[in-house]
């Protein structure tokens, strides 16, 4: 790997974009075993915050949750988090219809009080930080970002990974405040938790699996003589 501390340790915002452009290859190579992945996170990452944002007041339906959480396990069985459990998605299903409008209701209206707001999503049956951090990101992603794994861990001090709602909140504050330094470097100021959350976990999977990539992304700045707080050339910028 080119950077040194790795990319949370980079300022610079048009390489992060590059590294933006990875997330599919990466998603794509860890998900070549279990292809259902792929179309599960495209309905987490592109329809389910769509459907949310449309609606007059931000919530989510008992069916999304479920397969919210069906994704969430996904993920984890897939990148060797533990056991599968599905008996989680069950035990989800058992919340009631009213129970999850009026909770996820109410959570997102207690933003940017995050802490409440997850609090709050944890009144549901199955449901804790970790599940909770990924319905906020998905009515929220300016304000929030999943609790990956692989993101915690390429954060400096967050590790060993808890999943608990102060760890949560300790890992959202780093999130937040690379969001806001990337805004101030960027003139296109779009950065969001969840983009960066992104960003974090592409290169982590990518640098992990060693994809090629990535390896040309780290080549290619480390010929153009930049570190991580400088911006590479304008010409050596890929687009999306």
């Amino acid at each position: 790997m080119a950077l040194k501390g790795g990319l949370f340790s980079c300022s610079d915002p048009v390489f992060w974009r590059a590294v933006q452009g990875l997330y599919q290859d990466a998603l794509s190579a860890k998900a070549s075993k279990r292809k259902e992945l792929i179309a599960l996170d495209q309905w987490y990452q592109e329809e389910l915050p769509i459907a949310v944002a449309k609606r007059v007041k931000k919530y989510l339906r008992k069916a999304e949750v479920v397969k919210l959480m069906e994704w969430k396990l996904c993920w984890g069985f897939l990148f060797q988090r533990g056991k599968f459990r599905p008996r989680l998605q069950q035990l989800v299903a058992t919340n009631s219809n009213e129970m999850v409008e009026e909770c996820t209701t109410k959570a997102f209206q207690l933003l940017p009080d995050v802490s409440g707001a997850v609090q709050e999503l944890c009144k549901l049956k199955a449901v804790g930080p970790a599940t909770a951090s990924a319905i906020l990101t998905a009515g929220a992603p300016d304000t929030a970002a999943f609790m990956a794994d692989e993101v915690l861990e390429s954060i400096p001090g967050l590790s060993p990974v808890q999943y608990t709602l102060k760890h949560y909140l300790l890992y959202l504050d780093k999130i937040q405040s690379c969001a806001e330094k990337l805004n101030k470097a960027d003139t296109e100021k779009t950065w969001t938790p969840h983009g960066v959350e992104l960003c974090l976990w592409a290169w982590a999977v990518a640098d992990r699996l060693q994809l090629p990539s990535l390896q040309a992304l780290s080549l290619e700045k480390t010929e153009a003589g930049h570190d991580g707080g400088a911006e590479m050339p304008r010409k050596k910028q890929r687009t999306e």
